[in-house]
């Protein structure tokens, strides 16, 4: 690899030592590196970028993904922030990681993504979508409220839940926020799409595990009280779009993946061991 393109989150590396270090060490190795700040909406990836490197955490990366998955270019995470389990690489061991990438000594990974479209009851205004590498969390905003959620799978109602949330993940964030709402974990290669309840006002709701060829409407449905039901879907904890009683979210495997590099050759279970203590 030449060219590289250095994405950097500021909180995380205020004074950009790490960032200036990489560029550094890639130039004087004759290598083209060019630099972003991780807080852009919308990242800029140059023609001709054969990597992107996102300093930062897991949502640092999250966020780089959309775009770069866009440009068909792949990532890899040089860990700024505190589990960092997307972001494969220590900043202790940069200078060897950038060896491997100049090397191409690394493994190319295609991640799931998926797809999530908003159609409103009222026909009026239109449809909303975007993608998300980790998950889509559709839950309640504003006021302390239980919301009611109709889950239909394939055209089939699923089930009406009571719940904080709905969260919809990939097996790349199986380790996130589905992990947090007692979801399990998914070893991230793996092709389906996992569906947890958060907060369920239930004492047996679990996650259902689907195929990633399934497509998940989920319904607000109206509150019994006759409360407006204020409704929020977050894709990677970023883009956030309203929903309200009555509008649906369409999920479905997404056309587009992202693609990671990783570099060391620990398995699945090694690194979830040294990640998480498990």
């Amino acid at each position: 690899m030449d060219n590289f393109l250095v994405v950097t989150n500021k909180q995380k590396d205020s004074t950009f030592a790490c960032t200036n270090r990489i560029r550094g060490y890639l130039e004087r190795h004759g290598k083209c590196c060019l630099t972003e700040t991780g807080d852009v909406s919308e990242l800029n990836i140059p023609s001709g970028t054969e990597c992107v490197i996102v300093l930062g955490g897991d949502g640092t990366l999250l966020r780089a993904a959309r775009n770069a998955a866009d440009a068909k270019v792949p990532l890899i995470g040089v860990n700024l922030g505190t589990m960092g389990y997307l972001a494969e690489v220590d900043s202790a061991y940069v200078e060897e990681a950038l060896d491997q990438l100049m090397a191409d000594d690394f493994t190319r990974e295609k991640r799931m993504m998926l797809s999530g479209r908003v159609s409103c009851a009222d026909r009026a205004k239109e449809r909303r979508e975007d993608c998300a590498l980790n998950d889509i969390a559709i839950t309640r905003r504003g006021s302390l409220q239980i919301i009611t959620f109709h889950i239909y799978v394939n055209g089939q109602l699923l089930h009406t839940c009571h719940a904080d949330g709905i969260l919809v993940a990939t097996p790349t964030g199986s380790t996130g926020y589905n992990l947090s709402a007692g979801g399990p974990i998914v070893e991230p290669h793996a092709q389906l799409i996992l569906l947890t309840p958060i907060c369920p006002h239930t004492m047996s709701s679990r996650t259902i595990v689907l195929s990633a060829e399934d497509e998940v409407v989920i319904e607000i449905g109206e509150n019994k009280k006759g409360a407006v039901q204020e409704v929020e879907a977050c894709f990677d904890g970023s883009v956030k779009l309203e929903m309200y009683a009555g509008d649906r979210m369409e999920i479905r495997r997404a056309e587009k993946v992202t693609e990671m590099l990783k570099l060391s050759q620990d398995s699945f279970v090694e690194v979830l061991h040294r990640k998480m203590d498990v």
